[in-house]
């Protein structure tokens, strides 16, 4: 064997390690490792380009989703004289079911506020929101006296009748020609059970009612109070001065918005019930002082055979020249009776109501159920016929007001 110089100068008896030997591949297999990752890298790059999922690449779920119910649920027409302008308008958003809204309100006479829950069937949005269902007829409403709207029935003049004088309450207005005459209305009712049950329950019958369009069912408390032989009238949410932050609730009328634009809310007000005499504003000083927002709501609301009630809580109302045109049933509001609510100055308000009745003929007084005013208000009523004066429903007032 040949030795190597690095051989012989190698320590003895230690072998020389030996090297180790590199696999190498044959050239053809190279050639097809290399064919297939380009396969790959194209591959790859094409189902990234021409790929058109915009999630590729996130991690999915697939759900299989049944087929939609079929439903024969056909929208209603719209209002009275509305129709071809509200093809045009974008249909209303429905209210999830269960879906719930608390608003507060704050009464712009009293300053006193209501916490209103709207749930499912209710307005959710001011701007355009509408009950996912028409609130149902109540008992004892005359149908002659109905017209479907796109949110549901609607009050209507026709042959002769008016709600006003079909839903008046009873009254010997023999008498009432001849003595003085007071009415009440008592507002805000409807939102909140309790209150608006005290004050159908506890108040005379000639006590009238407003109900505004809020709450769970305001239809049912507005028939519960006709039961009980109440006048009930409904309370149309009108701008005040201070809006946003005063804010009557879902659907305010707003001197912003155009005549259609209010027109189609007030449909919405107008069909959450029904049997009310006339309408009144609920807050509002903004609204009914601006003659461009408010004559549209007075001709329709005295073409449908509504009265009119201004709560007098804005001296600036173009409410009682807009009504006299249009030979109207109108009334307005005298005294707030418990803008200070203590008995003391309930009574004191009392009073002065009942002298402004003998002085003129009739006075109107206005006032929510907070439960003093209710105390007070019906401990009031019972001595009031032996001083002279009869109480009598709204709509008498109104017709006495008009005729003296």
């Amino acid at each position: 064997m040949t030795e190597t110089a690095d051989d012989l100068s190698a320590p003895l008896g230690q072998d020389k390690p030996r090297r180790k030997r590199r696999l190498r591949l044959p050239f053809t297999a190279l050639k097809a490792l290399a064919v297939l990752l380009g396969l790959f890298l194209v591959t790859f790059a094409g189902f990234a380009i021409f790929n058109k999922d915009p999630l590729g690449g996130e991690p999915m779920t697939r759900i299989a989703i049944g087929e939609p119910k079929a439903t024969d649920e056909k929208p209603a027409p719209s209002g009275h004289g509305q129709e071809s302008k509200q093809e045009t308008r974008e249909a209303p958003k429905q209210a999830a079911p269960g879906d719930q809204k608390t608003v507060t309100m704050i009464d712009g006479s009293t300053g006193a506020r209501h916490d209103v829950v709207i749930g499912a069937g209710e307005a959710t949005d001011k701007g355009d929101a509408a009950a996912s269902a028409p609130p149902p007829v109540m008992a004892g409403i005359d149908p002659k006296l109905l017209e479907k709207s796109r949110y549901g029935m609607i009050p209507v003049a026709t042959a002769g009748l008016k709600p006003f004088n079909v839903y008046a309450a009873d009254a010997d207005r023999a008498k009432a020609a001849k003595m003085p005459v007071v009415a009440i209305v008592i507002g805000g009712l409807g939102v909140g059970a309790a209150k608006t049950t005290d004050a159908i329950m506890k108040l005379p019958a000639a006590v009238t009612l407003a109900f505004t369009p809020y709450g769970s069912d305001p239809g049912k408390l507005a028939e519960r109070a006709r039961t009980q032989r109440h006048e009930i009238f409904l309370q149309i949410p009108m701008e005040p001065y201070d809006f946003p932050d005063n804010d009557p609730g879902p659907q305010t009328l707003l001197t912003s918005l155009s005549a259609d634009q209010n027109m189609d809310r007030l449909y919405w007000h107008l069909s959450r019930m029904q049997g009310y005499a006339g309408i009144t504003n609920f807050m509002g000083a903004r609204f009914v002082a601006t003659d461009a927002a408010m004559q549209p709501i007075i001709r329709e609301a005295a073409k449908r055979g509504l009265g009119f009630f201004d709560d007098g809580s804005s001296p600036r109302s173009i409410a009682p020249q807009a009504a006299a045109s249009q030979a109207m049933p109108f009334g307005k509001g005298d005294i707030a009776i418990d803008v200070v609510p203590t008995p003391t100055e309930i009574d004191r308000a009392l009073n002065k109501l009942e002298s402004a009745a003998r002085e003129r003929g009739a006075a109107i007084g206005t006032a929510s159920a907070l439960p003093v005013s209710i105390e007070r208000i019906g401990a009031w009523t019972r001595t009031l016929g032996d001083r002279g004066i009869l109480l009598v429903p709204l709509t008498t007032a109104m017709l006495k007001s008009k005729s003296s």
